[in-house]
């Protein structure tokens, strides 16, 4: 109808003697515009269905960091079925391995040691499991503005993945975002850091070249 509408305007500028190009230019842009709309829906509708179910396709990027406890002031560890905030700092049980489970950010954590995932009962209570195959398990990754990662539940929307001080799993209904008990930073393994340390470099100045002409000549 549009279509048919906008051919009968074309006609009666045509008759009229009017700016046919113009309005032709306006017309394609009007076109442009309403597909450019229709793409992003789509997409829209693509990342909302991609996740909302684990991908078993596609292949899983596999990550291997530490996640350090902004209250604790230690890392997460995975000992079994207990999971803790209290390990050191390349502790063998605090090295994490992180699968993507989704299209988006959805992740599933476990142990790289004990091989258990963590997850996340519908009491809100954090415990490790084997079998890391359930919605328990999944994880939503969030950048927040100070930097720090929160790990909202998958399954239960609003609950996080939090410690206390003491490093002691906080239930994930008593969690909010904004909440010290759930920010998280990630750490490279110690003999990952090495290989990242940024190079230094030494600014080239009038003094350090004399002094570098001042040095002795090895024999």
């Amino acid at each position: 109808m549009g279509l048919m509408l906008a051919t009968w305007k074309v006609g009666v500028i045509l008759r009229d003697g009017g700016s046919c190009r113009r309005y032709l230019q306006l017309l394609t842009l009007s076109f442009l515009i309403q597909g450019s709309r229709q793409t992003t829906a789509h997409f829209r509708t693509y990342v909302e269905n991609h996740t909302r179910h684990s991908d078993d396709l596609s292949r899983k990027q596999i990550r291997i960091y530490q996640l350090y406890s902004r209250t604790s002031g230690k890392h997460v560890q995975v000992l079994g079925k207990k999971v803790n905030a209290n390990g050191e700092d390349g502790g063998k049980y605090a090295l994490l391995v992180v699968e993507t489970d989704t299209f988006g950010s959805h992740v599933r954590i476990k142990g790289k040691e004990t091989g258990h995932y963590i997850c996340m009962s519908k009491r809100g209570k954090i415990l490790g499991k084997v079998n890391g195959k359930n919605r328990e398990c999944v994880f939503v990754e969030e950048v927040l503005e100070n930097n720090y990662t929160a790990l909202m539940s998958a399954k239960y929307k609003g609950w996080y993945l939090g410690f206390t001080r003491k490093g002691r799993p906080r239930k994930g209904s008593k969690t909010e975002q904004n909440q010290r008990e759930v920010h998280f930073m990630k750490r490279l393994p110690k003999d990952k850091e090495e290989h990242h340390k940024p190079f230094k470099y030494t600014t080239v100045t009038k003094r350090t070249r004399r002094t570098r002409h001042q040095r002795p000549a090895r024999a």
